[in-house]
């Protein structure tokens, strides 16, 4: 049962950002990660307006659930000095491994297919290191 719970928690959290509830992040999450992922859904917000996060899987094991999301959005908005080019992300696949104490999520970390991502926005990285993204 302990592991039902935990992996509900993270899909209120999911939720919660789908919703951009501030508020609820913060009841679902705790201390820094709470206020990195508030950090986080502002200007995301601003430059994808529309992205939604979809829960394709959830695996837990003890105070541990790793989750393989599926994000999409439209590029309206200046994301990272990059101007936006109008186009859409679909299914872009992410992972991220949750650790819960006390109820509520306390450390998390994930790897994302930008490379998907960046192609699906009609960006280009010019080169190793060099962080300028031109439209294609």
């Amino acid at each position: 049962m302990e592991l039902h719970r935990n992996k509900q928690l993270v899909r209120r959290f999911v939720q919660a950002i789908n919703e951009r509830d501030e508020a609820a992040v913060g009841e679902l999450a705790s201390g820094e990660l709470a206020e990195r992922a508030r950090l986080w859904v502002r200007p995301f917000d601003a430059a994808f307006p529309d992205f939604q996060m979809a829960v394709a899987a959830l695996v837990a094991e003890g105070e541990t659930v790793v989750a393989h999301l599926r994000c999409s959005g439209t590029y309206e908005g200046e994301w990272l000095g990059i101007a936006p080019t109008g186009r859409r992300f679909e299914d872009v696949d992410e992972i991220y491994v949750f650790r819960l104490a006390g109820g509520t999520i306390v450390a998390a970390f994930g790897v994302e297919d930008n490379l998907t991502r960046i192609r699906q926005l009609g960006l280009t990285v010019s080169g190793p290191g060099d962080h300028a993204a031109e439209v294609s």
